[in-house]
């Protein structure tokens, strides 16, 4: 670890699976101190059974995120980073969502996220030291059908997060997006519940679509080029070990290729592409 010996501690949100459970395992090994947070109790029983300093945390809720906060700054004083990686993705046609089932999908992808990082920020900036790490998507820059919510909250973060590194660009405050493509992880499955629950099939103009989607979303196998979170938890090291983090990290193939196709196509070829493209989510 960079700039002092001393045992740093982190801040993880989203740590009952997938990404999350591979970065509070990780990080503990690499030697620092991980706060890992879930917003089911039972999850917190988990990780506190695995010798973790764990707290509930539902991004959704705000007296719980201030809860939570409370929680580690008794813990420690001086919280070196926060991991932003709890979330969910709304499947489903724009058309067919609600504005409340919109703004569900912001209140755990973008507002808890904004609200967590603005609690952390104070003690941060008065030690002049930290690094943030947002876990955003192949979706945070390119946009696919019946994922509309889910898009729309990771734009919105990297436009946020973008807008928060000038700010903060006098300071040693470090921020970085991490976007994933396919990760091994329990994504789909709980996608595919957030689908059922805010989605009316019956009155929907996409039944065929959404009959290939559930079939997606219910499938056991992964999509091509999916990779296994410790490929995120390899990014997320540099991000706080380095003196110089990238501002990106693209994790899997179709990420990098995306990305590349972003600068060198017209968009209406890329609106081709993507329409096409199969499951590109982030865990």
């Amino acid at each position: 670890m960079d700039e002092t010996s001393t045992v740093k501690t982190v801040l993880i949100t989203g740590c009952s699976s997938g990404i999350g459970h591979c970065l509070a395992h990780g990080l503990r090994a690499a030697g620092y101190r991980v706060f890992a947070t879930a917003r089911k109790i039972d999850d917190v029983t988990k990780l506190k059974n695995l010798g973790f300093d764990a707290f509930l945390l539902d991004l959704a809720s705000s007296d719980s995120i201030q809860a939570a906060i409370s929680k580690v700054f008794q813990k420690t004083d001086s919280l070196y980073a926060l991991i932003n990686n709890g979330a969910y993705g709304q499947a489903g046609a724009l058309e067919d969502i609600s504005r409340e089932v919109l703004e569900k999908q912001f209140q755990t992808n973008v507002f808890g996220w904004h609200e967590l990082t603005n609690l952390v920020l104070p003690s941060m900036k008065e030690r002049n030291l930290g690094r943030i790490v947002y876990i955003s998507s192949v979706l945070g820059f390119v946009a696919m059908p019946f994922r509309g919510p889910y898009v729309a909250s990771k734009f919105a973060i990297e436009g946020l997060v973008d807008t928060l590194r000038l700010e903060l660009k006098k300071t040693r405050i470090k921020l970085c997006i991490v976007q994933p493509g396919p990760i091994e992880s329990k994504f789909r499955q709980n996608a595919f519940l957030a689908f059922k629950e805010n989605v009316d099939v019956s009155n929907s103009d996409y039944k065929k679509e959404y009959k290939a989607m559930i079939e997606r979303l219910n499938s056991d196998k992964n999509v091509q080029f999916t990779l296994a979170p410790e490929s995120v938890l390899r990014c997320v090291l540099h991000a706080l070990g380095s003196k110089v983090p990238k501002n990106h990290y693209r994790v899997t193939f179709p990420t990098k290729l995306f990305a590349f196709l972003c600068r060198i196509l017209p968009s209406s070829w890329m609106d081709n592409i993507l329409s096409r493209a199969e499951d590109g989510d982030k865990d």
